[in-house]
């Protein structure tokens, strides 16, 4: 057993939010004395959204949620880091227990409800930021907000120009009504007000869905989307849904999040991708825990992959096995980059 191995042995025996919060506060304060990851192949280099990713797998939103541990999540090799949700105001979040380890199941059940410090802490910790990956700042709304389409607009002005990009969380099933953005009237009035935000601050904009959407919803998503010319989805959230699991906090409420996630999120990605074409940059997450995980959302449409559950039960060192395969899978595939296979399953 390694000691990347013992440590995150040691962490599962604490309470999740408990052994969450130590890693994120250790990562913050030692980053500088974590050594920098070995040089990605450059068959893994991705072009998206503008920018140049050394390798397509990010850490997704919901780890870095005060933006303060991203410098050592770049050390260890991730191609980019998503910090958030950060909403305008703090606020603490759901009571506690809020969150849930399902290990027979790879999965967490969360109802964590935006508690973060706020976008004004945040943006002391982006202040600082230095050379590393492609950064994104994912941004919510207070839970109490009279007006939530003017958080997005307040915390955009505020974040975006300390980003490369900004993810628009729309779809948590935490925040009371928050889903509600997701229909088509609502889309259109937050998008719209987005894209007068953007003539002050332009950066990339990314669109954060939920699973749980039936087809008529993810038609008037995708017309929206493009309508308005923002740059990209990120498919998708938990879920509300509880397939079949066996843990004892299955029926825990939150968001589902983890291997049961894998296949309807990869298959809402493929119809994403169907519905957009080549017109966004998709993100895939939900459920990746292997190299064939990732893979699969890359051949379904995704630009770029996102991790973050599996990590909780296989450790950092995940991310480099997931890179050893994607170049394994790409050699099999007579490929000479992991751009070639983005979409091939979606043709």
């Amino acid at each position: 057993m390694t000691m990347m191995d013992l440590a995150v042995a040691l962490l599962r025996l604490l309470p999740p939010e408990t052994a969450h919060s130590l890693t994120v506060e250790l990562s913050a304060a030692f980053a500088p004395l974590i050594p920098r990851a070995k040089p990605d192949d450059p068959r893994l280099k991705t072009e998206a959204l503008g920018f140049s990713f050394a390798n397509p797998i990010g850490m997704a939103a919901g780890f870095d949620k005060n933006a303060a541990a991203y410098p050592a999540m770049f050390r260890l090799g991730f191609g980019h880091v998503e910090t958030g949700t950060i909403t305008p105001l703090p606020q603490p979040g759901n009571p506690k227990p809020r969150m849930f380890r399902l290990p027979a199941d790879g999965a967490i059940v969360n109802r964590m409800g935006f508690n973060n410090k706020g976008m004004e802490a945040a943006a002391a910790h982006l202040m600082r930021r230095k050379a590393g990956g492609v950064l994104g700042v994912n941004i919510g709304a207070n839970k109490t907000s009279e007006d939530r389409i003017e958080d997005y607009r307040i915390a955009y002005l505020r974040l975006a120009p300390l980003a490369d990009y900004v993810a628009i969380n729309i779809s948590s099933p935490n925040t009371p009504g928050l889903r509600d953005l997701q229909a088509r009237e609502e889309l259109h009035r937050l998008l719209s007000t987005l894209a007068e935000a953007r003539g002050t601050v332009m950066r990339p904009l990314l669109l954060k869905i939920a699973p749980d959407l039936d087809e008529a919803a993810l038609d008037d998503i995708a017309a929206e989307v493009l309508a308005s010319r923002i740059e990209g989805m990120i498919v998708s959230n938990t879920t509300l849904a509880r397939p079949g699991l066996k843990s004892p906090h299955a029926d825990e409420s939150g968001g589902l999040s983890g291997r049961p996630l894998l296949t309807p999120s990869t298959a809402l990605l493929k119809g994403m991708r169907a519905r957009v074409g080549n017109k966004l940059v998709l993100i895939g997450v939900g459920g990746v825990s292997c190299g064939a995980d990732a893979y699969a959302k890359i051949r379904a449409g995704a630009s770029l992959v996102q991790v973050y559950t599996a990590l909780v039960f296989q450790g950092i060192g995940l991310l480099d096995r997931i890179k050893r395969d994607l170049i394994g899978l790409i050699e099999r595939d007579g490929l000479s980059s992991i751009a070639q296979a983005v979409g091939t399953d979606a043709k």
